[in-house]
């Protein structure tokens, strides 16, 4: 298949030259959000994109159920005491990671630890001043490991797997972006605790197992690093970070996985008898996505005319537009309710537009909504017992109507490969290695080429925390992490020589 590209239609700005303004754009002209709701960063879903966020929620509930997660659903609201006890740990696993000891060897005082200025409070109820103040849930590992100490008591109880998909709430200071940066968020999070660290460990090899299967059906390539000790969560042990290269080259992270050992089931009390009667705490995984991934979608599938719906999430898979003249006007409709009917037995979302107006202007509003397959049927179509199919990124042929339902099903699956290989092309063809580095006779850092900021970057780096401080500010990027795949073969670090299969990431980030 032969993407078109050609000019931008009806005002819709170049993706390519203005990538920041094409993208608030595509996501109100194509109905996903309407952002004139009176409070900054919450905006309102509208049908279609709403439709297109439960189908990947629908996604999510699939992996969980087949790998034994059990879906809950947690109050809203959380007491302020319980954020108190969340930020003490929190700092105080800060501190400890920073001064490199054990956090059983700190004492923390109280006015070390703040959240506070990242929640929306709850302070009255009607007239009545709170005894206990209230937060909305920026996520749920507070409310959550409440109530862990009372579901585990034994190694029978174990591992717990639970997750739900919920709304979150987070003061964001910097410039709101629909999806990608927002106050209220549709968040799924699933939350895991186990009889030991190897347990977890596992889990983590799950969760990222189940990323993959999620990003085939989106389309989009990824990448896995592990985050260095500075930009990992303080409550975790370590996180990894799954990123969407966005065309403009800035990284934008859709889900993150958190390996906690047994440091908020210390703090929380979350403990179980292990076969010899003897109490043991749990170790804890937590794995998190949101509606991210569907901004990731529209980055990087549309195009100047539009969304480009991957098959697995579009709204409607199927538009089936009548060709009709005066004459023959009944038989037409007739024979296009039957293609519905037939479709949508099938498990095929289809809708007929039988709008009174030029196919034309149908066709431009299904590319900009990026419906995957468009199905024109006229009299010499009728006549010759087929349809024509219209693929969204370009290319038209006839279906036998007698086979519509397999043709069908094929013309959406090869659009699926069409997406995943132009992604991955794009994908590949971002990430370069970086310019080579070197110190001068008075220890100053230089690189011998630009850095093009829509590029991200790969080292091999086996360097102190200083030195990857002296990186980030020498490149004007920001350190992604270890990638989950090393490299084949040792390479000599770019700042020690010392060889290493360490494969280290850089970009920027939203």
């Amino acid at each position: 298949m032969h993407e078109k590209v050609g000019k931008a239609k009806r005002g819709i700005p170049s993706k390519k030259e203005d990538f920041n303004s094409w993208y608030p754009f595509i996501v109100e002209a194509a109905d996903l959000v309407d952002k004139r709701y009176p409070i900054k960063g919450m905006d309102v879903w509208r049908p279609y994109g709403w439709k297109a966020m439960r189908l990947i929620d629908a996604i999510t509930h699939r992996e969980m159920e087949f790998t034994g997660h059990e879906e809950v659903r947690f109050p809203l609201l959380i007491p302020a005491n319980l954020l108190q006890q969340e930020n003490r740990l929190v700092a105080l696993l800060k501190r400890a990671r920073e001064e490199g000891v054990d956090p059983s060897e700190l004492r923390l005082d109280e006015d070390e630890a703040g959240f506070e200025k990242e929640v929306y409070w709850v302070s009255n109820a009607g007239e009545s001043e709170l005894e206990i103040p209230m937060f909305l849930r920026p996520t749920s590992e507070t409310a959550m490991y409440t109530m862990f100490p009372l579901w585990i008591r034994s190694h029978a109880d174990l591992p717990l797997k639970i997750y739900q998909i919920v709304n979150t709430f987070r003061y964001e200071t910097k410039q709101t972006r629909s999806f990608i940066r927002v106050r209220e968020i549709h968040f799924f999070e699933a939350h895991t605790a186990h009889v030991d660290e190897a347990g977890a460990t596992l889990q983590i090899g799950e969760d990222l197992e189940i990323v993959n299967r999620i990003m085939h059906d989106l389309c989009l390539p990824v990448i896995m690093a592990r985050r260095p000790v500075w930009d990992t969560f303080p409550g975790a042990w370590y996180t990894i970070g799954i990123d969407v290269v966005m065309p403009n080259g800035r990284t934008l992270q859709v889900a993150s996985c958190h390996h906690y050992r047994d440091q908020w089931a210390k703090e929380f009390g979350i403990t179980y008898e292990d076969e010899k009667a003897e109490q043991k705490y749990c170790h804890q995984t937590t794995y998190g996505m949101s509606e991210r991934l569907l901004g990731a979608v529209v980055g990087v599938h549309g195009d100047d005319r539009g969304l480009i719906m991957p098959p697995a999430i579009a709204p409607i898979q199927v538009v089936i537009v009548p060709v009709t003249k005066k004459d023959g006007a009944d038989e037409i409709i007739a024979a296009c309710n039957e293609l519905h009917t037939t479709l949508s037995t099938a498990g095929i979302r289809v809708k007929i537009d039988g709008r009174d107006m030029r196919p034309a202007r149908k066709y431009y509003d299904w590319e900009i909504k990026g419906v995957p397959l468009r199905l024109e049927l006229g009299p010499r179509d009728l006549a010759d017992g087929s349809a024509i199919a219209a693929r969204r990124g370009g290319g038209k042929k006839a279906l036998v109507i007698s086979n519509i339902v397999t043709l069908v099903n094929q013309e959406l699956s090869e659009i699926a490969d069409w997406l995943r290989n132009r992604a991955a092309a794009q994908h590949s063809d971002i990430i370069k290695e970086i310019p080579h580095i070197s110190k001068d006779e008075n220890g100053d850092w230089s690189l011998d080429a630009e850095i093009d900021e829509a590029s991200i970057y790969e080292i091999a780096f086996d360097g102190s925390d200083a030195e990857a401080e002296a990186i980030e500010l020498l490149t004007g990027l920001s350190f992604l992490g270890d990638a989950t795949e090393e490299y084949p073969e040792e390479q000599y670090c770019c700042i020690s020589g010392k060889p290493t299969k360490r494969r280290v990431l850089l970009s920027k980030s939203y």
